[in-house]
């Protein structure tokens, strides 16, 4: 399972990338063609034309990092329809553990989540929540 800090963005390329590139290659491609940088501390995932070969650019404060991998058999399944102009899609880390691990995506139903509010948004709630007008009650 990838674990990651939710600062950490994770971002796959919308089109094939020739991936005979390393490390200057694939930050090249990072700032030229997805528009980020490529020193964020985020995952940038690039594809071969085939599909059977992924590789994951990171900067880990003291370098780039590349994470390889080669399947054997079959082809990663890259599902999301991406607008004509667009360079580049945003997945959360659990999605890329699943697509990594060659699970199709096809049939993933999301749920909606609990999210925790801050204390701050409780706190301005229970407020005007208790308001005596009710024309600043939200």
């Amino acid at each position: 399972m990838l674990t990651l800090p939710p600062s950490v963005r994770v971002y796959i390329a919308a089109a094939p990338a020739d991936l005979r590139k390393s490390f200057d290659g694939l930050s090249a491609l990072v700032a030229c063609s997805l528009g980020h940088d490529p020193l964020a501390g985020h995952l940038f995932v690039f594809r071969n034309r085939r599909g059977d070969q992924v590789r994951i650019l990171f900067w880990d404060r003291t370098g780039y990092c590349i994470f390889a991998k080669r399947l054997a058999r079959g082809r990663f399944h890259f599902l999301w329809q991406v607008a004509e102009d667009a360079t580049h899609i945003e997945v959360e880390a659990a999605e890329l553990a699943l697509l990594l691990e060659g699970i199709d995506l096809r049939g993933a139903k999301r749920y909606k989540r609990w999210r925790a509010k801050s204390h701050i948004q409780e706190s301005a709630q229970k407020t005007f929540s208790r308001s005596p007008c009710p024309s600043l009650a939200c």
